[in-house]
């Protein structure tokens, strides 16, 4: 399996993988590559569907702050 996590885009798992949802739901994809949701604002949510390409980046995780 393998795993790869952008800056300012979604997780991709090399699939089909299964996602177990917060409420113990189970989706599942069978595409060979499952471009999971990081940032939260995808309506097809656990699936990424761009919806961060259209919004101002956030600062990345762990980043130190200029003030």
């Amino acid at each position: 399996m393998s795993v790869r996590i952008g800056t300012d885009g979604p997780m991709l798992i090399e699939g089909p993988v299964e996602v177990t949802l917060p409420d113990g739901g189970v989706v599942r994809s069978d595409r060979f590559t499952a471009a999971v949701c990081l940032c939260g604002r995808s309506a097809r949510y656990p699936w990424c569907d761009t919806s961060h390409r259209r919004r101002p980046p956030r600062s990345r995780r762990g980043a130190d702050s200029e003030q």
